[in-house]
């Protein structure tokens, strides 16, 4: 389970958010996240004094109050630094995807909604420890020659024996796809179906030649 949370009701309904574009976190990945915009460091203060949860969406527009995407995922904050010049270090721990079911007028300098995560209670559940319904080898095959295409690497030895889920959800959140195409992995209805989604995004954008920060597998 995510975080000590049975059941979508253990989550709290009402949650900050923090909109960014081609970042998106999955159950039990982590994302690091530098903060120091004021508004953003006043969240992680509210949250910090409260149950710890922020949720990831990404915005939708370009516009100064850009719209937010239909799904998003809440996570934990499970490490926390403070820095000399005053920005926080933290690491989110996913703990389960939710819809959106309202923005919420706030007096606070961030962005608060009302989280639905019932339709996607599994998300709690224990991760699957076997490779059912992955097919490792024609991801790893399509992941080797996107990355060779952009000339990255990775740790080959964890990729062919890390646990399905984290191998999928870490590529997912670490490789530079297009905003819309990390949308498509958060959606995903299941693991399977996300492990299609990736194979399929290696796929198509291996013939392209692309530039990013070397990914790595936690």
């Amino acid at each position: 389970m995510a975080q000590g949370y049975v059941r979508a009701v253990d989550l709290p309904q009402v949650i900050p958010v923090f909109p960014l574009p081609g970042a998106i976190l999955l159950p039990r990945g982590q994302l690091p996240l530098n903060i120091f915009e004021p508004r953003y460091l006043n969240m992680i203060d509210d949250a910090m004094a409260g149950d710890r949860i922020i949720g990831m969406i990404q915005p939708q527009g370009s516009q100064s109050l850009p719209g937010l995407s239909p799904v998003g995922c809440a996570g934990r904050i499970t490490s926390f630094a403070e820095t000399s010049d005053g920005r926080y270090l933290i690491t989110l721990t996913g703990c389960a995807r939710f819809r959106l079911a309202a923005e919420l007028p706030t007096q606070t300098p961030y962005r608060q909604i009302r989280a639905d995560f019932a339709p996607f209670e599994a998300d709690l559940a224990a991760p699957p420890v076997d490779d059912v319904g992955l097919d490792r080898d024609t991801l790893l095959d399509a992941l080797r020659a996107y990355l060779e295409t952009r000339g990255l690497d990775i740790d080959w030895d964890t990729a062919e024996t890390a646990p399905p889920e984290a191998l999928i959800n870490s590529l997912s959140m670490a490789l530079p796809f297009e905003p819309a195409e990390k949308q498509a992995l958060l959606e995903a209805a299941s693991l399977t179906d996300r492990s299609d989604v990736l194979t399929a995004l290696l796929t198509i954008d291996a013939a392209d030649d692309g530039e990013g920060d070397t990914p790595s597998i936690q």
